[in-house]
């Protein structure tokens, strides 16, 4: 559902008709905003970070809960086996832990009535927390991808029993958690990637295990600062594509696949009546959240049909792009009689 709330009509005529210095810019200026009030948010998001908005609260506060638990429990006891690959795989399940909060905290944002500062409300934290989330990963792994270069250099005797158990107790919550956000929200397309990501998270557990078992069986300690290594590089492809993300966001860069050309030409294909669209701005405001403003130009005995053809763009844009919020300006091409 989406409400498109009329801002009123203020057509104007700045220059008569007879004048020589006419620019046809017969406005009919009239702005119209949609919002798209729901919490659920079925868009695909391009960043983990997002992937679990649609599922519901209970479950993803379980899933967090059990989580950042096992992820202290994996570091403690990646300190305690003195094993770098337990240590790399609680850093990736922060980040399973950072989407999760992040999708809970907008939520609550969704919920959040925007002010007369904040007319946006505080959407854009959540592109802000990604940033620093990405920033914090870069150090991390930076730390975990040195320990492990110097454990190279200076092998350093690993507990493969506590380590052994501790990634089987991190692979089995993993499972549980896929199971949990699974059931929450059958033929969501967010779930997909929240479930590949997961997947990752599983896959550097099940690593981590076998890494145990093998340091147990042959004494070979290399495999665990080589794991750390091989996690970390996870984590960072991970990181980069959130910061890169973030940065796009904050900067304003029109959002992928929403180029001001393919939106002009989605709407002259789909309405005679539009020849021009000379002024268009598109930015994201958080994941899935766009905002358009446009001059949308129109041919001259088309103008009273300004209201119509306004309409026409909303729906068009809700439909084809998932661009609910817009504010559209109608008037005819400048005229030129120099």
């Amino acid at each position: 559902m989406h409400h498109h709330h009329p801002h009123g009509a203020h057509g104007h005529n700045p220059c008569d008709e007879g004048e020589s210095n006419d620019h046809g810019h017969d406005h009919g200026d009239k702005h119209k905003h949609g919002r798209d009030h729901g919490d659920k948010n079925d868009h695909d998001h391009h960043a983990h970070s997002h992937d679990y908005r649609s599922v519901e609260k209970s479950k993803l506060i379980l899933s967090l809960i059990i989580t950042v638990v096992v992820m202290v429990v994996e570091v403690v006891g990646g300190i305690l086996s003195n094993s770098i690959a337990l240590v790399s795989d609680a850093a990736h399940m922060f980040t399973h832990a950072f989407a999760l909060g992040v999708s809970l905290v907008a939520i609550y944002l969704a919920s959040s009535a925007p002010g007369h500062r904040r007319t946006f409300g505080l959407f854009r934290a959540e592109v802000l927390a990604s940033l620093f989330n990405s920033l914090f990963l870069f150090v991390v792994t930076g730390l975990i991808v040195y320990e492990s270069v110097m454990r190279f250099l200076d092998p350093t005797p690993v507990h493969s029993g506590e380590m052994f158990l501790i990634a089987v107790i991190g692979l089995v919550v993993n499972l549980v958690s896929m199971w949990i956000l699974r059931a929450a929200d059958k033929g969501d397309r967010n779930i997909r990637s929240a479930v590949v990501h997961m997947a990752a998270d599983a896959l550097s557990s099940v690593a981590v295990v076998a890494g145990a078992i093998v340091i147990r069986t042959t004494g070979f300690t290399y495999v665990d600062p080589a794991l750390g290594i091989g996690i970390s590089l996870l984590i960072l492809v991970w990181g980069w594509n959130l910061l890169r993300d973030a940065v796009r966001v904050l900067l304003e860069i029109a959002p992928k696949g929403m180029s001001t050309d393919r939106i002009t030409r989605l709407l002259r294909e789909n309405d005679a009546r539009i020849v021009d669209v000379p002024d268009m701005h598109v930015i994201e405001i958080t994941s899935g959240m766009y905002d358009l403003s446009a001059h949308v130009e129109v041919e001259r005995e088309a103008l009273p049909e300004s209201q119509d053809v306004i309409d026409r763009v909303n729906k068009l844009l809700g439909a084809k792009l998932n661009i609910y919020h817009t504010t559209i300006q109608v008037g005819t091409p400048a005229v030129n009689t120099h």
